[in-house]
């Protein structure tokens, strides 16, 4: 960690603070506060709009959970995020991803996953890699996808390759600087 973390509970000094660290607290519950929200917490006014967009992006999604999670994993994969592989391995693991597809994800291989799971891991490469991406890769993930879920699935890419290089910067979770 490059920062040290705020106090858990926050503490605030203004009642516009205290709302957002209880939509925080809200959005994270019944589970506890994680290292990257004490690391937010320190500019309350971003930790909210982090909150109410990360929160759309995993919680108010139609995106099937194992496009969602592959795409997620592809991304902290290129990314080098150990934080973000640690935390989504397991949700692909209930989303339904089999463990050779998850390795597939890891090395960038097709074997053990869906042709939608590959079309995802293909997006998200070439949108993380690349940023613009191939008719024929969007068209392969636009195969498996509706209009709604294709904004869905690239802002979910767009939104973990902030969250890798936020992660990275500042070594939250302490997972980066080995």
């Amino acid at each position: 960690m490059r920062l040290p973390y705020v106090p858990n509970p926050p503490q605030t000094t203004t009642p516009e603070d205290a709302e957002i660290v209880s939509r925080v607290q809200a959005r994270r519950a019944p589970g506890p506060l994680q290292s990257i929200d004490l690391t937010l917490l320190h500019a309350p006014a971003v930790a909210s709009g982090w909150n109410a967009f990360f929160g759309s992006v995993r919680d108010q999604s139609t995106l099937p959970a194992d496009i969602r999670e592959v795409s997620i994993l592809r991304v902290a994969v290129l990314c080098k995020s150990k934080f973000e592989l640690n935390e989504h391995t397991p949700y692909a693991m209930r989303a339904g991803v089999s463990d050779t597809g998850i390795k597939a994800v890891m090395e960038g291989t097709r074997e053990g996953l869906t042709d939608a799971q590959w079309a995802a891991v293909q997006y998200a490469e070439h949108m993380t890699r690349d940023v613009k991406v191939p008719r024929e890769v969007f068209d392969g993930l636009r195969a498996f996808v509706n209009d709604r879920q294709m904004v869905e699935v690239t802002a979910t890419v767009g939104a973990l390759n902030c969250a890798t290089r936020f992660l990275a910067a500042l070594d939250v979770g302490e997972y980066n600087e080995d």
